[in-house]
């Protein structure tokens, strides 16, 4: 079986891209699953998040976009479980030098190709922009994981991230389809939050998760002490809802499996987690 390789986008920043790519790594890996993490976006929180040191990576996604080195070689083992393909500053001149480069947008999807028979589920985490990064993760990827805070803003952004997948679609990549989409950060008292998160679920239905995240303080912390919240504090409600969404993420693939599986004209059958 190949990995299944979903990348964690929103060209909004602030939406817990990055606490998602992490924490999804980290629960998934805890189930125990075969996890590859990408770390494609320049900030390198990701990297930093899963406890290695942006500053003193040997290789990172850089030189593998670059095609300097195979993939394989720039990963790293995490203190979790799961693998890394390191990010830092250096992705920003890696974009600006495959600009004018043939076939810029598969060069991700060249890398990573190879590495499928290796994991059940690669993540990648995008930066915070409909850039030449995102696009290559885009091209990479089978599906599209949307976190999304419920404010005012969120759902013209999210019709604006749909647009772009569906353009990229016909263009680049045809088997593309959304994953799902996460409400993170999530406060159940505020009034609007609800307004969005009941207009989100009548509007997309099944394709948003069960999972809500909320804000909880000790998913704020877990980032500063290089950890996953499932290392952190496994038992708080922001390590609750990343298991909880691991386990969504994981039956979706399951029954996707099933049903690939599955002779045309035979009776459908919903696979319980």
């Amino acid at each position: 079986m190949t990995a299944r390789i979903i990348a964690i986008a929103n060209q909004k920043g602030g939406v817990g891209k990055t606490t998602t790519a992490v924490n999804l790594a980290a629960a998934l890996a805890a189930t125990p699953q075969r996890v590859l993490l990408v770390d494609l976006d320049p900030q390198g929180n990701a990297t930093m998040g899963s406890g290695v040191d942006k500053r003193e990576l040997r290789a990172s996604t850089t030189d593998v976009l670059l095609e300097e080195i195979h993939a394989r070689d720039a990963i790293v083992k995490t203190p979790e479980g799961h693998d890394l393909l390191p990010g830092n500053i250096d992705l920003t001149a890696a974009e600006i030098e495959l600009m004018d480069e043939e076939g810029r947008e598969q060069r991700l999807k060249r890398a990573l190709d190879p590495l499928r028979d290796q994991y059940d589920f690669i993540l990648i985490d995008c930066p915070p922009a409909l850039s030449l990064l995102t696009l290559n993760a885009l091209t990479a990827a089978d599906s599209v994981l949307v976190p999304m805070q419920c404010e005012y803003y969120a759902l013209e952004g999210l019709t604006a991230l749909l647009e772009t997948i569906e353009a990229l679609k016909r263009r680049l990549n045809p088997a593309l389809e959304v994953e799902g989409v996460l409400r993170t950060m999530f406060d159940v008292r505020n009034n609007l939050a609800n307004a969005v998160s009941a207009e989100l679920t009548a509007h997309f239905g099944e394709r948003v998760f069960r999972t809500v995240v909320p804000r909880n303080v000790r998913l704020a912390e877990a980032p500063s002490h290089g950890q996953s919240i499932i290392a952190y504090d496994r038992a708080s409600r922001g390590g609750v809802a990343y298991l909880g969404l691991a386990g969504e993420v994981l039956r979706r693939h399951r029954e996707r499996l099933a049903r690939d599986a599955r002779p045309a004209g035979a009776p459908t059958e919903t696979i319980a987690t």
